[in-house]
């Protein structure tokens, strides 16, 4: 492969594709979501806090040194950070992506010439108002949530809930579909955050509810691996009792979505639950799990590593024999 370019703010790079994209966010979910774009043909432009990973290093990507550099360059913006101040700062930091786009003339149908889309989940009331924001400097705004995992982002299969105008989600679902196989457009801005908010309660709900069945089995004297086999052919089978039931059974909680990351999204949960005047306490009790493992140093576990929190209460761990 070509050697990698770096673009400092300023500098113009060659275009070598069709589309002239940018992605800022190379983390576990954000490299291989850009690795597909970059396969597709695309040039790409990236940016990225912490080291570039290598796939995108020995990629034709080019390396750009600021947020504001990538928008300079780029047609269309992607996003994929951890949480609402990354967001915040990317975009609107003094060598962020609004420094690079202001002015932008719209064309005649009333649409800009650039489009940002955020595919990090944050807080839908800090994405109305980034949208609108962004939105005055003439380029139209999608959030663009993901569901799935690091499994999904390798594999292209996430779930994509989208945010924004249909003009916006339209030109920009051809690369969604390099990423995700469900990519629905849900409503206005702020709505597909809304969405993956209540994908993460149920997700949270699962594991939860999974982590008590397989304990309560194992601790009664079942194997657990064949009483999760066995309710796979069930009305209790799902996705989390395929997956993640399987990680508890196996002890294999190395992150595949982090603890940390499942706690960001349930506190938005709950803070909006809070500011909606509605109350979760399944969520809340979800939460407080996560808490428990974060005080044993699990903060980095994989989410599926909730039911260790169960399993300390108990006493007992789903993978020893009942005395």
């Amino acid at each position: 492969m070509n050697p990698t370019k770096t673009s400092t703010h300023g500098e113009h790079c060659m275009n070598t594709a069709s589309s002239r994209l940018g992605f800022i966010g190379m983390g576990t979910m954000g490299a291989p979501m850009a690795g597909h774009l970059i396969a597709a043909g695309h040039t790409l432009f990236v940016h990225t806090r912490s080291k570039v990973p290598d796939a995108i290093a020995h990629s034709v990507a080019t390396v750009c040194a600021t947020a504001r550099a990538v928008a300079e360059q780029a047609d269309i913006i992607f996003l994929m950070v951890p949480d609402t101040p990354d967001v915040e700062a990317a975009l609107f930091s003094e060598h962020g992506v609004a420094s690079a786009v202001q002015g932008v003339q719209r064309s005649a149908d009333g649409h800009g010439g650039k489009v940002v889309v955020d595919m990090s989940s944050i807080s839908p009331i800090a994405t109305k108002a980034f949208a609108q924001n962004i939105n005055a400097l003439g380029c139209d705004y999608l959030d663009a949530p993901v569901s799935g995992g690091e499994v999904g982002a390798k594999n292209a299969t996430l779930s994509i809930m989208v945010g924004g105008p249909e003009a916006a989600f339209e030109k920009v679902k051809p690369l969604f579909a390099l990423m995700g196989k469900n990519i629905t457009l849900v409503g206005g801005n702020g709505h597909a955050q809304t969405a993956k908010v209540a994908n993460q309660i149920i997700v949270a709900l699962n594991i939860e509810a999974v982590a008590e069945a397989l304990l309560f089995a194992a601790r009664a004297g079942a194997d657990p691996e064949r009483v999760r086999q066995a309710l796979m052919g069930g009305f209790a089978a799902s996705k989390i009792l395929e997956l993640h039931g399987e990680r508890m059974v196996k002890r294999t909680f190395n992150p595949g979505f982090r603890i940390e990351l499942h706690q960001k999204d349930l506190n938005l949960a709950l803070s909006s639950a809070r500011a909606l005047g509605v109350s979760l306490p399944n969520t809340a009790t979800a939460q407080e799990l996560f808490n428990s493992c974060v005080a044993h140093a699990g903060k980095a576990w994989d989410h599926s590593a909730m039911v260790r929190a169960l399993e300390m209460m108990a006493n007992f761990d789903i993978g020893q024999q009942p005395a």
